[in-house]
């Protein structure tokens, strides 16, 4: 499975209301660090079936991007029973990011 795309419509179904742990990435496509982040999540949505990846595009969903006060990006949060467990700023490896699950 690859990382799916949230907008408005379907945050709260796919997120908030999501069976499994949701690792959230907020980014857009003219951020050096998120395109670096990009292959790395889209390696975990393949390989980790227990949880789900999401992607938010800032400049295509700016009220999302408002209402978690995103100041930087990417901005990496984690999802579990539709509650924030954890949030990470910047770019990062791979077992970092795992760590923050």
């Amino acid at each position: 499975m690859s990382a799916m795309r949230i907008t408005n419509a379907n945050f709260e179904k796919e997120i908030l209301h999501s069976d499994k742990t949701v690792l959230l990435d907020f980014w857009a496509p003219w951020c050096g660090p998120c395109r670096m982040v990009g292959p790395v999540l889209e390696e975990i949505a393949s390989s980790q079936t227990d949880i789900k990846v999401g992607k938010i595009n800032v400049d295509e969903e700016p009220d999302l991007a408002a209402r978690f006060q995103i100041m930087s990006i990417p901005t990496l949060m984690v999802f579990k029973d539709g509650k924030i467990t954890n949030r990470a700023l910047g770019a990062m490896p791979k077992e970092q990011i795992l760590s923050l699950l």
